[in-house]
């Protein structure tokens, strides 16, 4: 219990959605009323050299999304957030997946002009089999989009969760008049082409009777506001913190990111309900989050987040005990000790340097090649958390050096952005071929991007018929023998001139 007090500042969450529902708008609204910023970049405005404070990336500002999770820290009202904001798209589901690993609860962010998607529905299925607390923001409220009712029944049938209304509408789209909040009986209006930055647009309006409510909103939607409420108050009644944070219940907030609307009430919600670091899941037992020694793992590595110094970073997420600066701690994998002269927090591409930091905190480490995803430290006992999802490629290219005078550069890029995690590599025995396997097609694209940009590789890549990529492993070792390519002779050796495989990993056609 020596860190209890710490702990419970702490909370440490995750932003996803469906590409282009907002989520990345609404990251940066957070930030802005955590300080952490004064401005909000325009995310994909091309008139103005403004772009979003998460996407750090070069490729993410000129395409206008997320291709990877940043992490971004920030104070608001005694409160220690770590948020990170996730990519939309499916081509970088695993990173999203992996990073869900590392957070305590999460923000689903749904566009109420296209209701629950595609990728919506995958990223809830992991959501709920880990039975991770998840609030909704029902974000674009001041455009045209499907009924209020109709899209709150969508969203249970469609993703398998009851929801509990903590704001509500009225209106949509041009009609957006604002939104009423059920818990703390005030009514917040919203003026088309002004942003909410503080209390002053927010009416107390403890009783619905009152005509200050037909005053601001007009007859016809104060009443039915009132009929709203009543029905909303007599189906759902009072928030049971215990569901939300069983993962049972979401609640649920109406807003507009792109105008801050909305945004403050999600966020004075999420610092009292959601939940602080918990306990976790290792391969040998349990590890209590108020344990005195420290432990944790790494869920993302980066390379260049800062392409001027070239640097390496892993993620880490810590589960118990205190971290501290230039302390050796364990490497488990490794088993050897390892210590951390400069770890940082993080703003998007910012870091700061830390002295300490606690559970639920993720800091930088500084890597030379020592860690992989899934790595624990420790202070001395050996375990590893588990949980941490690994990808089969669907999608097999090979890489064509179309500059040789930059081979040791492409190798090195290829190294370091495949142990990122986002792609695996692939060299065919008995030659220097090397095969990149992918989950999506849009990940060739942004190493094909970053090996020119980062490392000055020229790359093509010519599209392999495989489909799969497996390890072969038999408690037969006759069998294993018979079709392992180093123990099986001329058979194997055509094998492998036919299947291009390293060892006994094969890549299927």
């Amino acid at each position: 219990m020596k860190y209890a007090a710490e702990i419970e500042k702490r909370k440490t969450f995750a932003i996803i959605s469906h590409p282009d529902a907002g989520k990345t708008t609404l990251t940066e609204k957070l930030l802005l009323f955590g300080g952490a910023i004064q401005t909000a970049g325009a995310v994909k405005s091309n008139k103005i050299k403004k772009h979003a404070t998460s996407d750090f990336m070069e490729i993410e500002r000129q395409r206008g999304i997320s291709v990877a999770t940043s992490v971004m820290t920030f104070e608001y009202k005694n409160t220690l957030i770590n948020l990170l904001d996730t990519p939309g798209h499916k081509d970088f589901a695993e990173d999203t997946y992996r990073t869900l690993t590392a957070v305590d609860s999460v923000i689903l962010v749904i566009d109420s002009v296209n209701g629950v998607e595609d990728q919506t529905r995958r990223l809830m299925e992991v959501i709920s089999m880990r039975k991770t607390p998840v609030m909704v923001f029902v974000n674009k409220m001041d455009r045209d989009g499907k009924n209020r009712y109709d899209l709150l029944e969508e969203i249970e049938n469609e993703l398998k969760i009851q929801l509990h209304p903590m704001t509500w509408p009225i209106n949509s789209g041009k009609d957006f008049k604002g939104v009423y909040d059920l818990t703390q009986k005030g009514l917040v209006l919203f003026t088309a082409g002004t942003k909410q930055t503080d209390d002053e647009d927010i009416v107390e309006i403890s009783d619905l009777s009152s005509a200050v409510l037909d005053e601001k909103v007009g007859d016809k939607d104060a009443a039915t506001l009132r009929e709203d409420v009543e029905l909303i108050d007599g189906v759902y009644g009072e928030l049971n913190v215990d569901e939300y944070l069983s993962g049972d219940k979401a609640p649920v907030f109406f807003g507009s990111a792109v105008n801050n609307f909305g945004v403050k009430e999600l966020l004075d919600t999420f610092i009292n309900i959601a939940p602080t670091p918990r306990n976790r899941n290792t391969n040998t037992r349990s590890v209590n989050v108020q344990e005195d020694k420290m432990s944790g793992f790494v869920f993302k590595i980066h390379a260049n987040l800062d392409p001027k110094h070239r640097d390496r970073i892993a993620f880490f997420r810590i589960c118990s005990g205190r971290f501290e600066r230039n302390k050796y701690y364990h490497h488990v994998r490794l088993d050897k000790d390892i210590r951390f002269s400069n770890p940082y927090t993080f703003l998007a591409r910012s870091k700061d340097v830390v002295e300490d930091a606690y559970p639920g905190d993720i800091v930088g480490l500084f890597d030379t090649g020592n860690f992989k995803i899934g790595d624990t430290l420790t202070e001395g006992e050996n375990f590893f958390y588990t949980g941490i999802p690994t990808f089969s490629p669907e999608i097999f290219k090979e890489v064509v050096n179309k500059d040789p005078m930059k081979t040791k550069q492409l190798e090195k890029g290829l190294l370091q952005l495949t142990d990122e995690g986002v792609a695996q590599l692939f060299t065919q025995h008995g030659g220097n071929k090397k095969i990149i396997g992918c989950v999506g097609e849009l990940q060739f694209e942004v190493i094909q991007y970053r090996l020119l940009q980062e490392y000055g590789a020229s790359v093509q890549f010519n599209t392999l018929p495989f489909y799969k990529a497996c390890w072969i492993t038999s408690k037969d070792r006759e069998k294993t023998r018979r079709f392992h390519p180093l123990q099986n002779g001329q058979h194997c050796r055509r094998q492998r001139r036919a299947l291009g495989l390293s060892g006994p990993k094969r890549v299927v056609p």
